[in-house]
């Protein structure tokens, strides 16, 4: 998604500075033309020759050098930008771009630049809630600017508050989902993703579950989001990290997750059922912890657990979408097992009426929960089967949608059509 854009970062006069060279090294490691532009007091933090050297590329520092080359690069380089971030966006600079003053080589391209701006401010909290800092926010909001949020923690002064410059995976993913609404093949598009494991109570205390990262899930969810759609992610147990820029729904049992999942369809374009999701649940949860020795425990001193059987998502997906008419509705589902991976993946597929089912078995080291690997097949509704090699979760997800911008086209044509 980043590879031959031109993003060109603007740095301002403040700490977090140091951070943003992190981002440039990140964008230019994913293959985008980085240019750097420093304001005068951004090099008292971060000198214009570390930017150089992760980018390799040349700082813009002084509008005002003998050679007149830098007054005319502003001009050029405001029309090659696929986009413009200013971090960390200080107090002062924030006020000078609401204001439509150009009085350094920022500035100057800030005011030339068509592509999308955004503006990470970074200051003391004090300094960011002031009504003057908000009023120019909103000005730039308003005026179609994306304003990135600090974060609450420690500040420089030594304070907790909000003004921290948000980190480079966030950052990464604001400027993706920016880049992937302009020209993304998922833009327009609502998609719903659910990741993780559920939890079935057993007490209070205990519960039974599975061994899910979320890892999957969330590389689907990011990718979706790189591509313009507007994805909602709907998680139950999880250990990987929450993917940035995306709406999500926390659950914790199977009924939470259908609930959530099914309110979630009426103006969804596609759902794509990534959790690890329980088919047995206790049928009574203990509503205090079992102890040992307690009236649950068997004569012998062992517990009998009584299951009872969950919800089919998958199927009530497809009845709801067919009782609403839901009929531009595409349906993914993924099949995590342990044997005759094949043969339980094409009959799952035609019980559950699926467009496309992916398929892994988990019983691989380098192929199941909590890996950053995968190696998947997917199962087409037409009978056809790709066979993936191992790649990283991420790579698996880009494929994935890569099958999928297409089907959802198709459909949505058929849905004009009908």
């Amino acid at each position: 998604m980043l590879e031959g854009k031109h993003i060109v970062v603007g740095v301002c006069g403040g700490i977090a500075a140091y951070k943003v060279a992190d981002l440039v090294s990140k964008l230019c490691q994913a293959g985008a033309l980085v240019d750097v532009v420093l304001t005068e007091h951004a090099e008292q933090f971060v000198s214009a020759l570390t930017f150089s050297a992760l980018s390799q590329r040349p700082v813009y520092t002084n509008l005002w050098e003998p050679t007149g080359e830098a007054a005319a690069r502003h001009i050029a380089l405001g029309q090659a930008a696929d986009l413009l971030l200013i971090a960390p966006a200080t107090a002062n600079t924030i006020a000078r771009l609401a204001h439509g003053l150009a009085d350094d080589m920022l500035t100057t391209v800030a005011l030339a630049i068509t592509a999308p701006l955004l503006i990470a401010p970074a200051m003391e909290s004090q300094m960011y809630q002031h009504p003057a800092t908000q009023a120019n926010l909103r000005l730039l909001a308003e005026r179609g600017a994306t304003i990135i949020a600090p974060e609450s923690g420690r500040l420089a002064s030594g304070e907790v508050g909000q003004g921290r410059l948000p980190e480079t995976p966030t950052l990464l993913a604001q400027i993706r989902w920016t880049l992937g609404r302009a020209t993304g093949d998922l833009v327009g598009r609502r998609v719903v993703v659910t990741a993780g494991g559920t939890r079935e109570p057993i007490d209070p205390v205990r519960y039974i579950g599975n061994h899910s990262s979320g890892l999957m899930g969330f590389a689907l969810a990011e990718e979706a989001r790189d591509r313009g759609a507007e994805t909602l992610v709907i998680a139950g147990a999880v250990s990987a990290p929450m993917p940035p820029g995306v709406e999500v729904i926390r659950v914790e049992t199977t009924l939470e997750l259908r609930d959530a999942t099914l309110a979630a369809l009426a103006d969804a374009d596609a759902l794509v059922m990534a959790a690890a999701v329980a088919d047995y649940r206790v049928e009574h949860p203990a509503a205090h912890k079992i102890k040992k020795g307690s009236a649950e425990e068997n004569g012998d001193g062992s517990l009998t657990l009584r299951l009872t059987q969950n919800p089919d998502i998958l199927a009530e997906a497809q009845a709801l979408a067919e009782a609403n008419g839901l009929t531009g509705l595409t349906r993914v589902g993924f099949a995590a097992e342990t044997h005759d991976v094949e043969r339980n993946a094409a009959a799952k597929l035609r019980r559950k009426g699926l467009h496309l089912l992916v398929a892994n078995d988990v019983s691989q080291p380098a192929s199941g929960f909590g890996v950053s690997t995968n190696q998947v097949s997917l199962f087409y509704a037409d009978g056809r089967v790709e066979r993936l090699p191992l790649l990283p979760k991420t790579e698996v997800a880009r494929i994935i949608w890569d099958r999928l911008a297409p089907l959802l086209s198709e459909r949505s044509a058929d849905k004009v059509k009908r």
